[in-house]
């Protein structure tokens, strides 16, 4: 019998920190041992950058352009300790869907079958979260990543996507969707953040996996092409990433997320304003003590 490949997908709004969060957590299973898969689904093609260097790698829709098929070595790349590597791609900018390589990345992979060739032990899609369409939905509707998280901080809009998000799982969780697994709060430095995003989750009937807190050394890394775990595999940031990837493959129980109405989650938003303005100036010690 085959052994079952954990697969999972990572969403998050462009610019929250989403795919250097998820090359990280790639790199760290695979140090722990993992034969892993990351599979870049944002038409910008750099999801695995850090993960070779800082290079590009030839896309699978780039590649489909002129032929109807492919080989497995001309989209699959392998990168920093033995992680494979594959780029959806996606059209030039305003033409075409923007979620279509990812729908071909996906069938081309399959009909390749990478995914028992390779000895997989975890596949990992990074997808773009800032909208759900038919193409960037494809890893939640068709089931084929079994597990969700969302990268998210507490800012505004990077909820506001991380609530799209949960209502495009909770439509597709009757027809065998992926299911959530839980958020991973980015760019968390302040007590506040933190406050923000556990009590967005509570609302939302899901967990915090981990807190990654902003750090010099990721933008360090980033320059030199690299992963944190790569480029300073000793550093209190290095754990963070190693720490939740440990988390993440040791999960197994997801669910259905309980998203926020629209009027809902302005109403919320206004009422950590408000705390946030009292915790300034100094009305209240704590900004979760009135919401």
């Amino acid at each position: 019998m085959a052994k079952k490949i954990k697969q999972i997908a990572i969403y998050g709004k462009g610019g929250i920190g989403k795919s250097t969060t998820t090359s990280n957590i790639s790199a760290a299973l695979a140090v722990a041992g993992y034969k892993v898969m990351q599979v870049g689904c944002d038409p910008k093609s750099d999801s695995t950058n850090t993960l070779r260097g800082g290079t590009y790698i030839p896309t699978v829709l780039d590649t489909l352009q002129d032929r109807s098929s492919v080989k497995l070595s001309e989209i699959v790349f392998e990168g920093f300790h033995g992680v494979y590597c594959v780029e959806a791609g996606g059209p030039a900018p305003g033409v075409g869907c923007a979620g279509r390589g990812i729908i071909s990345a996906v069938q081309t992979l399959k009909n390749l079958k990478v995914y028992d060739d390779l000895d997989l032990d975890i596949v990992i899609y990074d997808v773009l979260g800032d909208v759900v369409c038919g193409g960037f939905a494809v890893p939640i509707r068709e089931g084929i990543a079994e597990h969700v998280f969302t990268v998210s901080s507490a800012d505004f809009m990077a909820i506001y996507a991380a609530n799209n998000l949960f209502k495009g799982i909770k439509k597709y969780s009757n027809s065998r969707g992926a299911l959530l697994g839980g958020v991973i709060a980015n760019s968390i430095s302040a007590p506040y953040a933190k406050q923000i995003v556990d009590d967005f989750a509570s609302r939302t009937k899901t967990q915090v996996v981990g807190y990654v807190p902003r750090s010099v050394t990721v933008t360090q890394s980033e320059l030199q092409g690299k992963t944190t775990i790569e480029a300073f595999p000793d550093s209190p940031q290095a754990q963070v990433y190693k720490q939740l990837a440990a988390k993440i493959a040791a999960h197994e129980v997801s669910a259905t997320p309980s998203p926020l109405e629209i009027e809902e989650l302005r109403s919320w938003a206004a009422q950590w304003a408000d705390n946030l303005v009292a915790l300034e100036t100094g009305e209240v010690r704590s900004a979760a003590q009135s919401i």
